[in-house]
């Protein structure tokens, strides 16, 4: 799940700095996922196969895993960690391969109506 580049001591920002950007960025992660996971858990998504929608998810569920664990860590040390951007790349594609699927969920379910 996580590598040894995933927090890097030796030439993280002041703490404060680190705090002030990086827990709300995990929080927003959060937030995105949890959407995505609701959405995924609750509904079925007519353009994605079954094996596309159970793999987003797992994917999804992982990245929360990993989120969760990287704000743990952060709250355990005060801030005093940061993350490489090799490790936040990965979550933001995911979270916008999630915007992109809940934007097609609702223009199609709308275009029902």
């Amino acid at each position: 799940m996580f590598d040894s580049k995933m927090f890097d001591s030796n030439s993280s920002p002041d703490p404060d700095l680190l705090k002030n950007l990086l827990q709300p960025l995990l929080e927003d992660f959060q937030y995105w996922f949890n959407r995505s996971r609701n959405l995924l858990e609750s509904e079925t998504i007519e353009f994605l196969t079954p094996e596309e929608q159970a793999d987003l998810l797992a994917r999804v569920l992982e990245a929360q895993q990993e989120v969760s664990t990287a704000q743990t860590l952060m709250n355990l040390t005060d801030g005093q960690v940061g993350l490489d951007t090799a490790v936040l790349m990965p979550w933001h594609q995911l979270v916008t391969e999630c915007w992109q699927v809940g934007m097609r969920y609702r223009t199609q379910k709308a275009d029902l109506r």
